[in-house]
């Protein structure tokens, strides 16, 4: 099996951190880009050098699944350590194992602390748990893998007291435009569902509370779907059993074909059957279907289960990312709803492919005024503009009293905005090293750079603007120097422009007694008049 080229890029990525003796690094891969195919083909690498390989997760389905397209994909036949299996009498080489069943101390007791030279852990968000955190530090000297979908920054933070580094990320938006994924597009239900009395626990929403705040708007939410979706195929997440079954004999009356499912349905494989084969067009869940099932023709996910946590929503969403031209998809369509909460707290479609919460708010509301189905592209898009005009209205002011400073060197912020680095604006450390304080040496270089460096936080900032300062330095774009006097002179947006172009304008205001040349207005100037 041929690897896509991001595929074959996180692969690669992968032995290079490890080779680096970065030994647990992560890879991200949003639902539907093949991260069980990236793992396999790494497991293969491994099997090749001799080595012993243990993919690790929670769910008896991620593990056969696993197992699976290992085979299809490298021929590769796996030993299982669940229940009463062991691998210990087998000769295959790569073993998946329950983490449940792998904890049990007399279970790990049986195996030495380098049996297994490699440990894969599927659905890594949640290798913090105290469960695998016995089985990885009983196998200490192996390297590790995690393979998650898009997580949010918090657990970003979180996988960083665990993990090394992130070896490869690969976004939904990059997905979605080389046709990988379907496009979404995202429409926001009039229906102001009050959440104000439902309570926090663990980080999230109490399903016990969600399910009795939810219960007195079904019959409105119904009634608003019937107007949207009843002719697609959709999947619908609720809080709790109850109110997953309660719902779906709403909808029947409301004329869908209805599926309900749950982790009590003892029919439950032949019902997700059904469904994929077109019996119900709509599937009711309690929370089951957030990992491991694929029903690619789902062309509509309905989230009645609010989240805080973004990896759980990108979870749900994943349901319906997969392509299926020939059941006639084109989109994905995602409805949101007027929850009523602390808005700054609660997930999204924004939140899907935003790394600003600026821009994330500011999309949100772009998605609510629409009325109607909204591509979350554009919209990112139009949001990032929005956020970007006020940031520079904002910097204008503080440009202004900079001037007065007299300061030699530039403001960081100044910088960020004039080369247009919004993953610079919007930067949050997540690993160790990141959180430090910058070092002297990246203080002393940053200002002979031309960077004020005291307002830089940590580590991970400073050398993600020495990265970038480098890289333009070579592409023969303006320095920070050439930024500041340009700017400070009413020019915009200088760090787009050429080295050469922006010399050449300096010149010519030094000839002129450092003075802007009549005929010159720098607020519409473009850059082809120095020519």
């Amino acid at each position: 099996m041929k690897l896509r080229p991001y595929q074959e890029e996180a692969k690669e990525a992968i032995f290079a951190e490890w080779e680096k003796g970065r030994h647990k690094t992560l890879i991200v891969l949003p639902t539907g880009t093949g991260k069980t195919i990236v793992f396999s083909k790494v497991i293969e690498d491994c099997v090749r050098k001799g080595e012993r390989v243990l993919i690790l997760a929670h769910r008896g389905e991620l593990l056969d699944q696993a197992a699976d397209k290992l085979k299809k994909s490298t021929g590769l036949m796996c030993a299982t350590e669940k229940a009463e299996e062991s691998c210990l009498d087998s000769w295959f080489r790569v073993v998946v194992g329950s983490v449940q069943t792998m904890m049990r101390e007399k279970r790990l007791a049986q195996f030495s602390e380098d049996y297994f030279n490699t440990i894969i852990i599927d659905e890594a968000h949640h290798c913090l748990a105290d469960s695998y955190q016995r089985v990885l530090n009983h196998f200490h000297k192996s390297n590790v893998l995690g393979v998650t979908a898009t997580p949010d920054r918090g657990d970003m933070r979180n996988l960083g007291q665990y993990f090394e580094s992130l070896a490869y990320e690969y976004t939904l938006p990059k997905a979605i435009k080389a046709g990988y994924l379907s496009p979404i597009k995202a429409q926001t239900i009039p229906l102001q569902l009050d959440l104000s009395a439902v309570g926090v626990q663990s980080g999230d929403f109490k399903a016990g509370d969600l399910g009795t705040a939810l219960d007195p708007y079904l019959h409105q939410i119904a009634d608003e779907m019937s107007k949207i979706c009843m002719d697609r195929k959709t999947v619908v997440f609720l809080p709790l059993i109850k109110t997953s079954q309660k719902f779906a004999e709403i909808l029947n009356d409301y004329g869908f074909s209805v599926a309900e499912v749950n982790g009590e349905s003892k029919n439950r494989a032949e019902i997700l059957s059904d469904f994929d084969r077109g019996k119900y067009n709509v599937l009711c869940n309690s929370m089951l279907l957030t990992e491991g099932w694929d029903c690619p023709s789902v062309d509509c996910i309905v989230v009645l289960r609010p989240t805080k946590i973004r990896s759980l929503y990108c979870q749900m969403v994943g349901r319906g990312t997969r392509l299926s031209p020939e059941t006639g998809k084109t989109e994905l369509l995602l409805l949101d709803f007027l929850w009523h909460t602390e808005r700054h707290e609660l997930c999204h479609p924004a939140h899907l492919i935003c790394e600003s919460s600026e821009v994330a708010q500011k999309m949100t509301e772009i998605i609510e005024g629409a009325g109607c189905p909204i591509d979350i592209e554009e919209a990112e898009a139009k949001a990032a503009e929005d956020v970007i005009a006020q940031r520079e209205e904002s910097l204008a002011k503080q440009l202004q009293e900079m001037r007065h400073r007299k300061r030699k060197l530039v403001d960081p912020l100044q910088f960020e905005m004039s080369i247009q680095a919004e993953d610079l604006a919007g930067y949050v450390p997540n690993f160790g090293w990141e959180m430090s304080p910058p070092t002297e040496k990246q203080m002393k270089a940053l200002e002979r750079f031309g960077i004020f460096p005291d307002e830089i936080e940590n580590a991970g900032k400073a050398a993600k603007i020495l990265d970038r300062l480098e890289k333009r330095r070579k592409d023969g774009l303006t320095t920070p120097k050439q930024i500041r006097f340009l700017e400070s002179r009413g020019f915009r947006a200088v760090g787009t422009w050429e080295f050469d172009q922006a010399r050449k304008l300096i010149d010519r205001i030094a000839c002129n007694g450092w003075h802007v040349p009549k005929g010159i207005d720098p607020a519409t100037f473009h850059i082809t008049e120095t020519h």
